[in-house]
């Protein structure tokens, strides 16, 4: 059974009603139980479904653009469309604040943090969309990393990913600038294992959502290729 169908299975347990639905998803996601096949793909899925809705309904500055990124991000296949949209309306619609969700699916992914770090750089991916992060979305992204239990500098790296003008090289890779050069590379080196599509997989990153992985790298390499210019190594 593909994620897709199973947000369909999602949907059939939970109702249509919005009220107190992140409790009803978190109740449906912990019955599939730690080893239930493609439980964490699921709960990865509905995260990210639920809390890109909430950014949505808060910021406010939802565009055109964003909508494509979503689809973009998510890769549904034709057919399946239908039941990503009604889960959103859903989570969009429902009276429990984006707090309340975050909350929730923070707990999900309890001392997960390399899960809830895939979640914030995909929540980025589409608020980038329009070509900048408003600040608006910015101010929902740091609280939704806050719940999730990230620091002022945990936070800023993720941040420093994906905005211009926070995007001092060390920050992204996350080593002081008084870092030798040995372990600026050494750090570059297991930054870049850790981001392996594969890795992410394993740790319950449905197969459809390594634009994640292929964007971090891509941000990682631009860091490391900066400070290696400007070191001359």
């Amino acid at each position: 059974m593909s994620i897709w169908s199973r947000i369909n299975s999602v949907l059939q347990t939970i109702g249509n009603g919005s009220v107190g639905l992140v409790d009803r998803i978190v109740q449906f996601v912990t019955t599939l139980g730690d080893g239930s096949e493609g439980r964490r793909s699921v709960a990865f899925t509905v995260a990210m479904i639920a809390l890109s809705a909430k950014m949505a309904k808060a910021d406010g500055v939802v565009t055109g653009d964003e909508e494509i990124a979503f689809l973009d991000l998510f890769q549904i296949p034709a057919g399946e469309e239908r039941n990503v949209a009604r889960l959103f309306n859903l989570a969009k619609q429902d009276v429990a604040g984006f707090e309340v969700y975050a909350a929730r699916l923070a707990g999900v992914f309890a001392g997960e943090q390399e899960t809830l770090t895939d979640i914030l750089d995909g929540l980025f991916h589409i608020a980038k969309a329009d070509g900048l992060v408003h600040e608006a979305e910015v101010s929902y992204l740091r609280r939704v990393a806050e719940i999730f239990g990230f620091d002022a500098r945990a936070f800023n790296q993720v941040l420093a990913r994906h905005t211009r003008e926070g995007g001092d090289p060390y920050v992204v890779l996350g080593v002081e600038p008084s870092a030798s050069n040995a372990e600026v590379k050494a750090h570059y080196r297991q930054l870049v294992r850790e981001t392996h599509p594969d890795r992410l997989m394993a740790r319950g990153v449905p197969e459809e959502f390594v634009k994640i992985a292929n964007d971090r790298l891509a941000a990682l390499n631009a860091a490391y290729r900066q400070i290696s210019a400007e070191r001359g190594l």
